[in-house]
């Protein structure tokens, strides 16, 4: 079973910055290969939404409210993916969680694909 451990949450201000990260990781075989990583988030009441993705090959993609403010990144090498957040504003306040897409893993199993989450990280913007 993949695994992707979040970090990185916490308190800011508005206007302040935060950097999540998010590292995948098997246990009980091998990562191959992860076609997308990303980040959702989730207000209290309403439905969980993409922020930001990123493909193996570097496409990217924002939801138009955090254009401009968040970049997403990632490792693979690492299988870890980064989101940089800069002049948050109390609406980004929400729960982050971490999506892995298209895992090929190989193990006693064989191979297999599929997708991940993590377990969230609270991202919250008050002053």
């Amino acid at each position: 079973q993949v695994q992707l451990v979040e970090s990185g949450g916490g308190l800011v201000q508005p206007g302040g910055s935060l950097s999540l990260s998010c590292v995948a990781s098997e246990a009980s075989g091998t990562i191959i290969s992860i076609y997308s990583m990303g980040w959702y988030r989730q207000a209290p009441g309403k439905q969980r939404d993409l922020v930001a993705s990123i493909t193996s090959d570097g496409v990217t993609t924002y939801k138009d409210s955090v254009k401009g403010r968040f970049t997403i990144s990632r490792d693979n090498a690492k299988n870890t993916v980064y989101l940089q957040m800069n002049s948050l504003k109390p609406e980004d306040t929400a729960v982050y969680y971490c999506i892995s897409g298209q895992v090929i893993t190989r193990g006693t199993w064989g191979l297999k694909r599929n997708d991940y989450w993590g377990q969230g990280t609270q991202v919250t913007v008050s002053s």
